[in-house]
């Protein structure tokens, strides 16, 4: 039942990016185009997802359980780091350099875009580099 209502999700996840232009590189570059023809009607699709999500996370942390029984983990950290910072810079420096985002880039790949197989394929690899650049400095950091 959690894989059938997880697809579900997904796939509804993927049609509101698809709806909302989110899948378009050109649509979302024009967003961050501030000084330029700036295209402002994505911030009214963040809003609505920010709406969806206060009230989706008050509801869920009145409950201790999903709506399907599983247990519900929230992160315990609220502190602002150096990783969290440096996550976002590079997040948003590849959303402006591409025009995607982690999401609408593989719903854009599924759909044969090649600019966004190759964002994909190239965050992959990004993520692939971290973990082990992380893995490498956490043994040396343990090693002395």
């Amino acid at each position: 039942m959690n894989r059938i209502t997880e697809f579900f999700v997904g796939l509804l996840f993927g049609l509101g990016l698809l709806l909302s232009g989110m899948t378009d590189p050109a649509k979302v570059l024009g967003f961050l185009d501030l000084f330029g023809v700036w295209d402002p009607s994505l911030a009214f699709v963040m809003g609505g997802a920010i709406a969806v999500g206060f009230f989706a996370f008050a509801l869920a942390r009145k409950r201790t359980t999903n709506f399907l029984g599983g247990a519900l983990h929230f992160p315990k950290s609220t502190q602002i780091d150096k990783r969290l910072v440096l996550g976002g810079l590079t997040f948003g420096a590849g959303w402006g350099l591409a025009g995607f985002c982690p999401g609408p880039g593989i719903v854009s790949m599924a759909s044969g875009e090649v600019k966004a197989a190759v964002f994909v394929a190239a965050m992959v690899v990004g993520m692939v580099l971290y973990e082990v650049a992380d893995r490498t400095l956490h043994r040396s950091q343990a090693a002395h």
